[in-house]
């Protein structure tokens, strides 16, 4: 059988289609070197080790976004202030891409930064929020912000229109805590946010979340919720560390399906505390 040979045409159609594959394999990279830069930028901000009290335990577990081109800027941070009591939030920015990742890093250090000003969660939600505002930020930011008197169980909670947190107690309780809380950060100048007060009780946790952890297209986030609720009472009542909760809610969201992050943080009250101070609430509704 005879073979035509190549024409002028034949020619320059495969120097086209060669130009127009070296094309898309420049934009392939510089796509995977922007996400790989996003990646990196987040665990750069995010914290190494998580504080610790006599008598508490605070873990951390954290899965970043790799699906697609999909980054996400989900953070969680804990630390000591300067009354000894520890400072825990969590949030989640909106959007996934690497301007995203640059302003939850951004949030984080205005709350700490904040933080050393005014520890009362709503005071620092609200100065933080008019920061947002004031630098002209296109974006915004979903967060809860608590503060954990280690001396009493004590903790003190605001919320900036992201999901709510878990509790569970040593004696079977567990359930959502459906705090009031205010819109996200950077939304609306002037905004106040309630807080509101639990103690944490011997053997008892405390779980934040983000989205990502109970809501997807595999799992809606009531069901997704019940999921964490569920496993925070078993934790409780088995004794497990915060650690072994937080390793296991993380796990529990490979059902939700999500092309989002997915962070936990657990507090934990392993061992008595001393005589408590007040008259605040037990950790339930």
């Amino acid at each position: 059988m005879s073979r035509k040979p190549p024409t002028g045409d034949d020619d320059e159609l495969l120097a086209r289609l060669g130009s127009l594959t070296a094309q898309a394999r420049e934009r392939a990279e510089f796509q995977r070197s922007q996400v790989e830069l996003a990646i990196e930028l987040q665990r750069g901000m995010l914290p190494g080790d998580m504080p610790s009290a006599p008598g508490f335990d605070v873990a951390v577990q954290y899965a970043p976004a790799c699906y697609g081109l999909n980054v996400g800027g989900d953070w969680y941070d804990a630390f000591k202030l300067p009354d000894d009591r520890i400072a825990l939030s969590i949030g989640d920015v909106q959007g996934h891409n690497i301007e995203a990742a640059a302003f939850m890093g951004q949030v984080r250090v205005g709350l700490r930064a904040l933080a050393s000003v005014t520890s009362d969660p709503g005071e620092i939600l609200a100065r933080t929020n008019d920061l947002i505002l004031s630098i002209g930020a296109d974006l915004f930011a979903t967060c809860t912000f608590m503060r954990l008197d280690p001396a009493t169980g004590v903790l003190e909670t605001a919320r900036a229109g992201h999901i709510p947190s878990v509790w569970a107690t040593a004696d079977g309780k567990s359930g959502i805590a459906e705090d009031e809380g205010g819109p996200p950060l950077g939304i609306e100048a002037g905004t106040q946010y309630p807080v509101t007060r639990h103690r944490l009780t011997t053997g008892g946790v405390f779980v934040l979340l983000t989205d990502g952890v109970v809501e997807g297209p595999s799992l809606n986030v009531d069901e997704g919720l019940d999921q964490v609720v569920r496993l925070a009472g078993i934790a409780a009542v088995a004794g497990l560390s915060a650690g072994s909760l937080a390793a296991a809610v993380i796990r529990g969201a490979e059902r939700v399906g999500h092309e989002d992050d997915a962070a936990v943080l657990v507090v934990g009250h392993g061992a008595p505390t001393v005589p408590p101070r007040g008259d605040a609430p037990t950790v339930r509704p």
